[in-house]
């Protein structure tokens, strides 16, 4: 085949330092907005951004060169030293790890509805909680002692 075609969709998952509240309404969909720049900058697609005050969702779509872990490795170093100069939140820092999960196309509309409805979600469920959903959902092996 003279062409590569990839339909290459991940949702992504990341929270702040101990969980921390730092993400403050105010200023959260700047975040956003940003991360979504970071992402296009990348060259990938930002699908949908969403989150809560200590942690965010992002479902993108990136190309087969791209590599994920260098992905996300840049989205949050970029992202934290923006919100350290930009919006003045010193001790802000991500959480060292990620989780990231493979989407249909099939499945992105829901995906979206998914991160759009973050703030509501949270309302009855914790971070903690819906991380260990995703890993179940997805036959993610993890032991606990080294998600938090």
């Amino acid at each position: 085949m003279p062409a590569t075609h990839t339909s290459l969709h991940f949702h992504i998952v990341f929270g702040t330092k101990d969980r921390q509240p730092f993400i403050a309404d105010p200023w959260r969909n700047r975040l956003h907005e940003y991360l979504g720049g970071l992402v296009r900058a990348a060259e990938g697609v930002p699908e949908a951004i969403g989150g809560t005050a200590d942690h965010v969702h992002l479902l993108a779509g990136l190309r087969a060169t791209h590599s994920l872990a260098t992905f996300v490795q840049d989205i949050k170093q970029t992202s934290s030293r923006w919100i350290h100069e930009t919006i003045g939140v010193k001790p802000f820092a991500w959480q060292q790890g990620y989780g990231a999960f493979t989407v249909s196309v099939s499945n992105c509309e829901a995906v979206r509805a998914y991160i759009a409805s973050q703030l509501e979600h949270h309302r009855t469920k914790s971070f903690q909680e819906e991380y260990v959903t995703f890993l179940k959902k997805h036959n993610v092996p993890y032991d606990e002692k080294y998600l938090w």
